[in-house]
């Protein structure tokens, strides 16, 4: 569902952009070409299929650990399951009422250390607001105790969790609904964008050392006396058919990790079962200085979030049996998403014209009895008939946490064929930063109090300095070489030009898509017009 409402300001809005680039495309099919002629070249200690949030992680810790690691993707770097989440960094309050108190220690553990040490200026914090309304699912002293539980787990890092009256609550979000409000419970945690999270670890592996191509399929698999031993590949964008030899295969395909264990083993029974997400992103017209977490049920909540201007809303959580890459909202989401905002947020601000944006994605879950919504959020590593050893489910969350925890598997694993290769994970930096670590506040005063010659607005500023962190300076130096570059890529929004260079340049975007869904944001804020994709697909020469 892509700008299903645009306004009439991007529909009629005059756009400045760069020109055609020429070499554009030669460039980037030369790059490729080259990124193919060393995958093919060399026997690799770990190839690894699959570039979302466990792939990554796995590929940026075992190259941090001297292993020689390759990794592909069939699409774009994290351009299914990982780039269409919550959005949120977070400990699992749900989680208390199951009793997995240390599950929920660690997460924020997890969140912490994104929050403070790895990714500051990428994982922001958010304030929550639970509401408790008449006849709702559960009371006001159940939920501030949980609340007070779930910050004590963090040990108070965001502040105590409490329960506020419904008139603070409504001063802090004059979208709340009120009617039956009988309090409100507080509690802290932290949100992202999922996709430039993504981006930046895959720029920590390949700063480690390790070599990455997005839109390569694999189409087979290699073997050596019956243990799998590569690929065979196929280049989405020219064609081009390689292979990749490697001493272990890791399968890190998310919904697609059956599909690759077929190939080893057309026996193979099924490992997992997937269940769909949907989220809907509408334009806000008030100010949310807090997200909603509303109870819809004894078990589930809706999420109503201020994210990237925007208001974020969701989930849905239902089976999936379908072809992964089909996935899609259907109206029924829509509708359910929209009927369980209602249950908080007043009815003007949920109005269907004012939808930009909406997503689906897939939660990965191991296989097993009962309903998905109950189906443990775990994360499960297996090793094949012919030794590919296959890793599903997870959260963003834990992600770093994952990727360490395969490597320990890679150097436990009997017989393990890059063990003695690979220095202990126990030995690695515990808390490497992602690429572009800093003060998100820093870097945006430095941007407006030393701009280009052509200037930069406050908004831009922070946004650049918000997704890019000490990068972005970089970003704007192409303004400086440039001016044209920053313009804005659409008036209503804040990306610039700069970024679709930076993006086609330095960050593997190679289709539209790439650059305005999973680069920028001009897809999520609905700008993503028929002549803003046209201007893009000049500066990528296509």
């Amino acid at each position: 569902m892509n700008n299903p409402h645009p306004t009439a300001e991007s529909a009629t809005a005059t756009l400045t952009a760069p020109g055609p680039s020429d070499t554009a495309a030669r460039d980037r099919a030369e790059r490729r070409a080259r990124t193919r002629d060393r995958l093919s070249s060399t026997t690799w200690d770990l190839l690894v299929v699959g570039g979302g949030i466990l792939g990554t992680s796995v590929a940026w810790h075992a190259a941090q650990s001297g292993l020689r690691v390759a990794m592909v993707d069939a699409g774009d770097f994290a351009g299914a399951t990982s780039s269409a989440s919550s959005k949120l960094v977070h400990g699992g309050l749900r989680y208390l009422q199951t009793g997995a108190v240390r599950l929920v220690a660690e997460n924020h553990h997890e969140r912490r250390i994104l929050s403070r040490d790895v990714a500051p200026h990428l994982v922001n914090p958010l304030t929550f607001h639970l509401p408790v309304y008449k006849g709702g699912p559960h009371g006001a002293a159940k939920l501030g105790a949980g609340v007070f539980a779930y910050s004590a787990l963090s040990a108070f890092g965001d502040g105590v969790g409490r329960v506020i009256s419904p008139a603070a609550a409504a001063a802090a979000n004059p979208a709340l609904r009120t009617e039956g409000l009988k309090a409100v419970a507080v509690y802290g945690d932290h949100q992202m964008n999922d996709s430039r999270v993504a981006i930046m670890t895959v720029r920590a592996a390949v700063g480690a050392g390790a070599e990455v191509l997005n839109h390569a399929q694999v189409t087979g698999l290699r073997f050596t006396r019956g243990r799998v031993t590569g690929a065979e590949l196929r280049d989405g964008l020219d064609g081009a058919e390689f292979g990749v030899d490697a001493r272990l295969v890791l399968n890190a395909t998310g919904p697609w990790v059956d599909h690759l264990r077929g190939l080893e083993d057309p026996n193979a029974a099924p490992s997992i079962r997937l269940s769909k997400g949907v989220h809907l992103v509408l334009r806000r017209t008030v100010p949310w200085r807090a997200a909603l977490a509303t109870p819809v049920d004894k078990y589930r909540v809706t999420f109503a979030l201020p994210w990237e201007d925007q208001l974020l809303l969701g989930t849905t959580d239902e089976q999936y049996e379908g072809d992964p890459a089909e996935v899609a909202p259907a109206e029924a989401d829509i509708a359910q998403i929209l009927d369980e905002a209602a249950l908080s947020v007043r009815p003007e601000h949920l109005d269907r014209s004012l939808i930009t944006y909406a997503y689906a994605g897939l939660r990965v879950l191991p296989g097993g009895p009962g309903g998905v919504e109950s189906a443990r959020r775990e994360t499960v590593v297996t090793e094949g008939s012919g030794g590919m050893l296959s890793v599903a489910g997870g959260k963003w969350t834990t992600y770093r946490h994952i990727g360490r925890t395969v490597l320990e598997k890679l150097a436990t694993l009997p017989g393990s064929p890059v063990a003695e290769d690979m220095a202990p994970v126990s030995d690695l930096v515990r808390h490497t930063p992602l690429p572009g670590v800093a003060n998100p506040d820093a870097v945006a005063h430095r941007l407006l109090a030393d701009p280009p010659p052509s200037g930069i607005d406050e908004h831009t500023a922070r946004h650049l300095a918000t997704h890019y962190g000490s990068l972005a300076f970089d970003v704007v130096q192409l303004v400086r070489e440039d001016p044209v570059l920053g313009a804005r890529v659409h008036p209503d929004g804040p990306d610039i030009w700069a970024q679709v260079v930076y993006a086609r340049d330095r960050e593997w975007a190679d289709t539209v898509d790439d650059v305005l869904r999973r680069r920028l944001t001009l897809v999520v804020r609905g700008l993503d017009t028929e002549e803003v994709r046209a201007r893009v697909a000049g500066v990528l020469g296509g």
